[in-house]
């Protein structure tokens, strides 16, 4: 029995629609303790462009920039610290649910005293 080779197409419409997690997530300097704190609907995306913009030398938080310039890649985690658990019900927010995790860490981590957030705007794409 053969089984059916899926098109470039229908695999480019699977991944577009399978479900992507959103949660909270932190880039944290293991030698000094630091972390970014970030958060988005696609946890994928920011944690994938924060450790891409490092490498290249081109990240737009300086701070983060020069620890990782000096003290190099291997000081550092990139982590995922909470998903949304999504609920099938008609009340629920995606986005809402994104907003309560965010002020409970943010409340936890600091990140604004104790990292390199600049501030509590901590939601990417």
């Amino acid at each position: 029995m053969q089984s059916k080779i899926k098109t470039r197409k229908e695999l480019n419409r699977e991944y577009m629609e399978r479900v992507k997690p959103a949660g909270i997530y932190q880039v944290k300097n293991t030698a000094n303790g630091k972390m970014l704190l970030g958060s988005s609907l696609n946890l994928e995306g920011p944690l994938n462009r924060h450790k891409f913009m490092l490498k290249i030398g081109s990240h737009t938080n300086k701070a983060l920039q020069k620890d990782w310039d000096e003290l190099g890649p291997d000081n550092f985690v990139f982590e995922i610290l909470e998903e949304v658990k999504v609920v099938e019900s008609p009340n629920f927010n995606l986005s809402d649910e994104l907003t309560l995790l965010e002020m409970l860490w943010l409340e936890k981590l600091q990140p604004v005293e104790n990292g390199y957030n600049l501030n509590a705007r901590i939601r990417e794409a």
